[in-house]
């Protein structure tokens, strides 16, 4: 099991044409924090499983009605050929402090441009 530092609000992927996104599970860990574990499969590998973790996260900060969201952590495992992410963030109707922060409304613009799914 790995650990990924955040990536940039704007980083965008070009998910491979076989990528088969298995589900996302949104896990309320206390107040703001929140864990999103999604699986991914096909031809799609560490960086997509990421980037959906993120999607996800993104379109639930704005579901709850707030703006943003701070990237805690993300941990991935790969078995059988299938990649699972672990996403952690905390959301927020304000920016909230550290380098991490994604504006949800961003992203979830980015997602739709690649066609990977939100929660």
């Amino acid at each position: 099991m790995g650990c990924v530092a955040g990536q940039g609000a704007r980083d965008t992927l070009d998910p491979p044409a076989r990528t088969q996104y298995l589900g996302a599970d949104t896990r309320l860990l206390d107040g703001d924090l929140v864990s999103f574990l999604v699986q991914i499969a096909g031809e799609a590998g560490q960086a997509e499983a990421i980037a959906y973790a993120r999607c996800a996260a993104a379109q639930y900060t704005l579901i709850r009605g707030y703006n943003f969201a701070r990237h805690v952590r993300t941990s991935t495992t790969q078995r059988g050929g299938i990649w699972e992410a672990d996403g952690v963030y905390t959301i927020s109707p304000d920016l909230p402090r550290g380098t991490r922060t994604i504006d949800a409304e961003v992203v979830v613009d980015d997602c739709n441009a690649q066609n990977i799914p939100t929660v």
